[in-house]
């Protein structure tokens, strides 16, 4: 069986030779429209195959801006705990300082 242009054996592996990633105007990315020539029922199948070889580029895209905002909200909270934390050990520190001044001015 020796097909032209499949996804494991694609027709060259040449970039310049290969037809562009632009999709045409009159079909939608992706389309299954019946075409009347077989090389423009092979050119679309081509650019639909393509298509999905990227779909795990995409994939990965999106699963990689999903980790850095999920990492981004981690740190922002650790942040405003380590805050919150420091927040109360300065206000036992001043309650101390407040306490001593007192009972220096009573002693």
């Amino acid at each position: 069986m020796n097909a032209l242009g499949t996804v494991d054996r694609p027709l060259t592996h040449d970039p310049q030779k290969q037809a562009p990633m632009t999709s045409s105007a009159h079909e939608p990315s992706g389309s299954a429209t019946p075409d009347v020539s077989i090389s423009g029922a092979n050119r679309s199948r081509q650019n639909r195959t393509r298509e999905m070889q990227l779909i795990p580029e995409a994939l990965a895209r999106a699963h990689m801006h999903d980790r850095m905002r999920e990492a981004d909200a981690e740190r922002q909270a650790s942040r405003l705990v380590a805050a919150r934390r420091m927040q109360r050990r300065a206000e036992r520190v001043s309650m101390r300082a407040r306490r001593a001044i007192a009972m220096a001015v009573m002693h």
